[in-house]
């Protein structure tokens, strides 16, 4: 029998992942609602064949326990769930190392197919995403990174991995003002409009 793990911090998500997973043949479906909850589930139960994983959770983001949650559950598959479905971060999912990327906005049959595609050993994007994505990848060219300061570069990573400025200016111990004018800054010296394209062009240069 197959097992699963939902990770995700809203009851109403584990109510319908749980529902269609069983019906594909989960069981059990574990439930938790932090990634700290997961990992200390992981360390105590068998590891699970599949992993649905919310990007955004209290505490450490679904980007950042993808890494753990391959350590811990090495044999799992990853289907990021995400109320996002910004290219940006399917991308950076992927990059992480997840093997799917699913709009929480999706119909319940795209649900089943990323996990059958997930089953199958490969990877899943919605045919939008993949599009997006590849155009993204073509798009890729090199970039006046040198002319960025410590803090500037620092700051680009961050929104590389999908944190708000606010989330930046926790993790640099800064004012929410600095995190902002950095952000400025780099949108003027790499000729990008807004987040989106902040984290486009980190993407890109692997910064």
């Amino acid at each position: 029998m197959k097992s699963a793990l939902v990770i995700d911090d809203h009851p109403i998500t584990h109510l319908g992942a749980s529902r269609l997973l069983r019906e594909m043949g989960y069981d059990p479906v574990g439930q938790a609602m932090s990634g700290e909850d997961a990992l200390t589930q992981l360390a105590e139960t068998p590891a699970p064949d599949l992993i649905v994983l919310d990007i955004s959770l209290p505490g450490t983001g679904g980007l950042d326990l993808v890494e753990p949650l391959r350590e811990a559950a090495p044999g799992a598959r990853i289907l990021i769930f995400s109320m996002n479905d910004q290219t940006g971060f399917a991308a950076r999912a992927l990059q992480a190392g997840a093997q799917g990327f699913l709009s929480k906005n999706a119909r319940p049959a795209d649900f089943r197919e990323a996990v059958r595609t997930l089953e199958a050993g490969e990877f899943y994007l919605s045919a939008k995403q993949a599009v997006a994505l590849a155009t993204l990848r073509a798009g890729a060219s090199a970039d006046p990174l040198g002319a960025l300061s410590d803090r500037e570069r620092q700051v680009l990573a961050l929104i590389g991995r999908g944190l708000s400025l606010q989330a930046i200016a926790d993790e640099l111990g800064v004012s929410y003002k600095t995190a902002a004018n950095t952000s400025s800054s780099l949108k003027k010296k790499l000729g990008v409009d807004g987040i989106n394209g902040l984290m486009k062009f980190a993407l890109e240069s692997g910064v």
